[in-house]
């Protein structure tokens, strides 16, 4: 991607007026290029946003007995970060609009400095704060997943509808990858300073000070962001609303879930199995799950892109089904052998999560391409609104609906760390929780063959509340089929 100076960006207007990424000739005379440039630094300050907010995956490796946390108290801590994180994603959707894009990337990465260095104080002052500090910690790290939601779609408003799926998967992809980047880090602070979690923590310093100066220098605001409160609301009154919230849990909820999850379930395993450093063991695999899933989202969108969102989300969702049942049968022979882990039950552990890690990011970029193509088809057959009028409510309501699924999303994650808490609380293996994922996918599965991929074109208006003047006509539907197929 090629950049201009700094010197040319620091003096140009940041605000751009009648952006119009459906007009093809401007697009490819350089709007294009703008929008890439945006998605780029996008990508970045969501990228460094997703690492913070999965800041204690990482750091629950390094607590030992000196911090006085105890297992279950870092399942607690995991799922505050990941409900607060979640919950910001519904102001963070607004934000852009009141904002800017551009003023907002910047303003989310630098208060991202405030629970960073706090993480570093924590972890270099082992036993002098206890649990209720780490909860408050990492319930403000929850800042750095409201990033997701404004990225997202500030990114929706840059792209036209028939590059949404690739570039809406390749902007939530590479903040997915913080996940994977920061265990990695925390891997290798593990192997040459075990002692020294505090270094992660001035990484992160580093990187969040690059995202915030790299943002106000390249990246534009649009002035006509149109996220609104009144879109949150009236997009609660359409059904769709409400089945992409359900299946974003299973998708995202999956991934974040497991993010926070996996390399604790990993250190109880190894430790489990015997291993002389299970911490380190667990580091090692950890970080193969997410970034699996990272790398393999923004296909899901190109998939869908060709072949339809429903389709690719109920095809996932089938194999997300075998892959929980792999778990299933492997905690169920290790239940029946005294709760002990062999070395092919820690196998089909790791294999089973890096499948549903893979496929859940492959649903993820599916089902975000499915959100513009509600909309786009909905206004499409209103009566009473103008070209513009309908660009502006279509963009406006996708850009609700995306914090709103994101925000779903995240909770479903804060149930998997709930769900395995209490699992090994009660039983002492996470057998229970296995069967809980696999019945969720289950009923994703029948959701996303009877709304979405059953036929061709499933959206019903007549089973929504009416926002505009006109039902839906017939004649237009075909316009949607293949991206809703």
């Amino acid at each position: 991607m090629a950049f201009s100076s700094v010197r040319e960006n620091l003096k140009r207007d940041h605000t751009i007026r009648d952006w119009d990424p459906e007009d093809r000739q401007a697009w490819e005379n350089g709007n294009a290029e703008i929008a890439k440039r945006n998605l780029f630094w996008s990508v970045f300050c969501e990228h460094v946003g997703f690492s913070v907010w999965s800041l204690f995956s990482v750091m629950a490796l390094f607590m030992g007995p000196a911090y006085g946390i105890s297992l279950d108290q870092k399942f607690v801590i995991a799922a505050t970060a990941t409900f607060v994180g979640s919950c910001l994603r519904i102001p963070y959707t607004q934000a852009t609009a009141i904002f800017g894009g551009r003023n907002w990337a910047v303003f989310s990465a630098i208060v991202l400095l405030i629970p960073t260095g706090l993480t570093m104080m924590l972890m270099m002052n082992p036993g002098e704060f206890g649990f209720g500090w780490f909860l408050a910690v990492a319930a403000i790290t929850g800042f750095g997943g409201g990033n997701f939601a404004s990225s997202m779609t500030n990114i929706n408003a840059f792209y036209p509808q028939r590059l949404k799926g690739w570039a809406l998967g390749l902007n939530a992809g590479g903040g997915n990858i913080g996940v994977p980047v920061v265990q990695l880090i925390g891997l290798l602070v593990i192997w040459l300073a075990s002692d020294k979690p505090e270094i992660v923590c001035a990484v992160y310093l580093v990187a969040l000070a690059v995202a915030g100066v790299g943002a106000a220098i390249y990246m534009d605001n649009l002035d006509h962001q149109t996220a609104s409160g009144r879109a949150m609301i009236d997009c609660l009154r359409y059904r769709d609303t409400w089945l992409i919230c359900l299946l974003y849990i299973g998708t995202f909820g999956s991934f974040i879930g497991f993010g926070f999850a996996f390399s604790q379930v990993l250190n109880i395993s190894f430790t489990a199995a015997g291993a002389a450093k299970p911490a380190l063991a667990a580091a090692q695999i950890a970080w193969i799950g997410p970034l699996l899933g990272s790398i393999s989202r923004p296909y899901g969108g190109k998939l869908a892109d060709r072949v339809g969102g429903g389709k690719v989300t109920l095809y996932t969702f089938i194999a997300m089904i075998f892959s929980a049942s792999i778990l299933v049968v492997a905690g169920t022979i290790a239940d029946h052998n005294d709760k002990k882990i062999t070395g092919g039950v820690l196998a089909a552990f790791i294999v089973g999560f890096i499948l549903l890690f893979l496929l859940s990011g492959l649903a993820n970029g599916s089902v975000y391409k499915i959100i513009p193509t509600i909309w786009e088809h909905k206004v499409a057959n209103m009566s009473g609104l103008t070209a513009l009028g309908k660009v502006k409510w279509s963009r406006s309501m996708a850009g609700a609906l995306i914090g709103i699924a994101g925000a779903a999303g995240g909770l479903g994650g804060v149930g998997i760390n709930l769900v395995l808490r209490a699992s090994y609380k009660s039983n002492q293996s996470a057998t229970m929780a296995f069967w809980v994922f696999t019945s969720f996918y289950v009923v994703a599965a029948l959701v996303t063959w009877w709304f979405y991929a059953r036929r061709p074109m499933v959206i019903g208006e007549t089973t929504d509340l009416t926002v505009a003047d006109a039902p839906a006509a017939k004649s237009d539907a075909g316009t949607t089929d293949k991206a809703m197929a």
